[in-house]
């Protein structure tokens, strides 16, 4: 959980901002999972910071939804430059990536 919130705070992901009266508050919770070897013995502990983004109304605490997804044919296209050039492949992993746009003006985070 420390390295988790240490992340978030060396990325300015968020600001811990005063309550508002005529605000609606967006809370948030942390999930945790245990990632297992292919033995079943434990490789690491997770813990992931989320917000409550299902408190949130359209239109009052939010107008715009930004979604960071790869669309498939983009993955072939990259896969098909990768083999008709004979290139190799490997799997690139980036710990807390985060993109630093701003979601909504009034997100408060409890």
């Amino acid at each position: 959980m420390n390295e988790e919130y240490n992340a978030l705070l060396r990325n300015g992901t968020w600001t811990l901002v005063p309550p508002v009266c005529a605000s609606n508050l967006v809370g948030c919770k942390w999930i945790f999972r245990i990632k297992q070897n292919a033995d079943g013995t434990v490789a690491r502990y997770k813990a992931r910071l989320v917000a409550k983004g299902f408190h949130q109304c359209p239109g009052l605490d939010y107008h715009d939804t930004f979604s960071p997804v790869v669309k498939p044919t983009t993955v072939r296209l990259v896969l098909s430059i990768v083999v008709s050039n004979g290139w190799t492949l490997r799997q690139l992993d980036i710990n807390k990536a985060f993109l630093q746009g701003t979601l909504a003006e009034d997100v408060y985070m409890a």
